[in-house]
């Protein structure tokens, strides 16, 4: 913008200069003409008085001489009764020029060989006329006349140079606040609410600004309020927690009762977790640089708390690819509770003795995490990722699948939804491992067909958790 309207100063201002010295350099040259022509009359007049009083040879010499320049000035009289024509001085004009002025009765100029010249009548005392012939050369037609033009177009390069300072100044003056707006709002989309913007510039740019500034205060409160309300919502819980901790602790002993009881805890955990991330000013999603969790070792722990649910409800299952370490950007707690979301999904909505799989694959730049059952599918891919609709099943709201998503995206990554090669559901999570944008294979939440039997001839393997 700034340079834009540098670009049209200097245009705007270069057209008048030349509209303007254009004009003003011919007016210049004409001027210089005229003055050299006027020049010359004066010296024509001078001869005048001489040729009323006497056409002496002699005297009139002698006056040519004290006007001006004998190779200047000539004098042309013509010839009389009895006398004879006399030329006094360089002729330079044709015959034809000198006797059409000498008919006419006025002056006139002609061109010659290296200038020009001013041929004045003058009547005699015989009552002829006499012809005074005055040489303008063109370098006294031409005299100053390159130092006006030097002047004149020094001045107009200055009113460029003026203007470009002028236009620069006030682009700057323009283009500065546009610009901290434009920070400002790239710093608010990043999270950093204490973006603000300063109000100063041109009228509209400062309205802009405190236009800005409100709306982001309105945001941070609107944040506060929000989080204050997940904080209170999550601390009603813990009074029906506690209950139902203390119901546990009545189970006596045995691995159903131990696990009732992990579960009640860790849910205590969650929604501890859950109110102190609500109250930070800034929660953050994803772990930091450096920062982030093994990924095969989450799977082996929450595939080993699932798996007694499952041995309960008789579903086969499998796990693979968790025999070595695989780092991943995200926290480990995000990472588990995406895991739990989805593995929740597959006992919430498939039937008793459905089989599931949860398979781990580490690429170059990401780690990708695929949940597969034999269930019934999803209908609607997309309206399933849609938080709060969900795949249209009881009890489904497709928050489970929205946290996914986003501990996804935080690390530049996605999540999309397939048809597995059980025949049922498989969500596919990419953990982009550099924070990269990854490359788009479909829309997410498309369905996608895989080769039958890619993954069957595994799923009959004996279940591991290493």
């Amino acid at each position: 913008m700034r340079w834009a309207l540098v670009k049209v100063c200097v245009a705007v201002t270069t057209m008048v200069v030349v509209a303007f010295a254009v004009p003003l350099g011919l007016v210049i040259k004409e001027m210089a003409r005229d003055r050299a022509f006027s020049n010359a009359e004066r010296e024509a007049a001078a001869i005048a008085p001489a040729l009323s009083i006497t056409t002496d040879r002699d005297q009139l010499e002698r006056v040519v001489a004290s006007a001006g320049s004998d190779d200047g000035i000539a004098v042309h009289i013509p010839a009389g009764d009895g006398t004879r024509a006399i030329d006094i001085g360089r002729r330079r004009a044709a015959d034809k020029d000198i006797g059409a002025t000498r008919r006419l009765g006025r002056a006139s100029t002609s061109e010659v060989p290296g200038g020009s010249t001013l041929l004045q009548p003058t009547a005699i005392s015989s009552g002829a006329i006499a012809v005074v012939e005055v040489y303008v050369p063109d370098s006294e037609v031409t005299n100053g006349l390159g130092t006006a033009w030097a002047v004149l177009a020094g001045v107009g390069i200055a009113l460029i140079i003026g203007s470009v300072a002028v236009a620069d100044r006030l682009g700057v003056r323009m283009v500065q606040p546009a610009q901290r707006l434009v920070e400002g709002a790239h710093e608010l989309g990043e999270g950093k609410l204490g973006a603000r913007v300063p109000e100063e510039g041109p009228t509209e740019l400062r309205l802009a600004a405190v236009a800005f500034n409100s709306m982001a205060d309105q945001v941070v409160q609107l944040l506060a309020n929000e989080r204050e309300l997940a904080a209170d919502l999550s601390h009603r819980l813990r009074t029906p927690l506690t209950v139902l901790r203390l119901n546990a602790a009545s189970l006596g002993e045995g691995p159903a009762a131990e696990q009732t009881r992990t579960a009640v805890a860790q849910l205590e955990r969650e929604v501890d977790t859950i109110i102190r991330t609500a109250r930070e000013a800034k929660p953050q999603t994803a772990a930091g640089p450096g920062a982030g969790c093994d990924a095969a070792e989450v799977v082996r722990e929450r595939m080993e708390f699932w798996s007694a649910l499952a041995e309960d409800e008789g579903r086969k299952w499998r796990v693979a690819g968790v025999d070595r370490p695989m780092r991943t950007p995200v926290a480990r707690a995000d990472l588990a509770a995406a895991l739990d979301a989805l593995l929740g999904n597959v006992f919430r909505h498939t039937a008793e003795g459905t089989a599931f799989a949860v398979d781990l694959h580490n690429g170059e730049d990401a780690v990708i995490v695929l949940v597969s059952d034999a269930g019934p599918g999803i209908a609607d891919p997309q309206a399933a990722m849609a938080r709060g609709r969900g795949s249209g099943s009881d009890g489904s709201t497709g928050l489970g699948l929205d946290i996914v998503r986003r501990l996804a995206e935080s690390t530049g990554g996605d999540v999309r939804i397939g048809s597995s090669v059980l025949g049922g559901t498989e969500v596919r999570i990419w953990f982009q491992l550099d924070g990269r944008a990854p490359v788009r294979r479909g829309h997410r939440g498309s369905v996608r067909r895989r080769r039958p039997g890619r993954l069957v001839s595994t799923f009959n393997r004996p279940r591991s958790l290493s």
